[in-house]
């Protein structure tokens, strides 16, 4: 019959221990960190420096504006098929006016009309509704995650071939 024995040795380390898991868990540490205090269990976050504002909210706004756009063209298209010339004055609005600021182009459109204000107040009651009902944000995320993924490992590719003349398994320099 076989024994075996297990020998446990502590860790001796030069750093102290906080350091050595900051090192670990953090390879290339950034210059400030943010702790969410959200959950039970604090977590740190990557400090993104800026103008103030958050990346998240940043995003948020340009998808404020997008759902804007995407309400215009809604509207429209409703409006071309059983409306058209309220989908001309539409139409005749989008050439003076930009969509790049939708709640600018909301209360510009709101001002012009009695008429005007019916299609803004449908702008904004489909912007809603597409913003809550029918966007799919999980989607959005992993649309996301996914083109990350892929234009880093093009990018990483792309770069090795460059520098080491070598593609596809064969030597490509002399």
């Amino acid at each position: 019959m076989k024994y075996s024995t297990a020998i446990v040795f502590s860790q001796h380390s030069l750093f102290p221990s906080t350091l050595q898991t900051e090192i670990r868990a953090y390879p290339f540490k950034p210059w400030k960190q943010r702790s969410c205090q959200s959950t039970r269990f604090q977590c740190h976050k990557m400090y993104v420096p800026g103008f103030g504002t958050s990346p998240e909210s940043t995003a948020a706004q340009h998808l404020h504006h997008f759902f804007n756009f995407i309400a215009v063209k809604v509207v429209a298209a409703q409006l071309q098929s059983y409306n058209p010339e309220a989908y001309e004055e539409l139409r005749e609005f989008l050439d003076k006016y930009s969509l790049n600021d939708g709640d600018k182009f909301c209360a510009d459109l709101m001002r012009e009309s009695p008429r005007h204000k019916n299609l803004a107040l449908r702008i904004l009651e489909v912007r809603s509704a597409y913003c809550k009902e029918d966007f799919e944000w999980d989607n959005l995320k992993r649309l996301a995650s996914k083109m990350v993924d892929d234009s880093n490992k093009k990018l990483m590719r792309d770069y090795i071939v460059d520098t080491s003349c070598i593609a596809d398994g064969k030597q490509i320099c002399n």
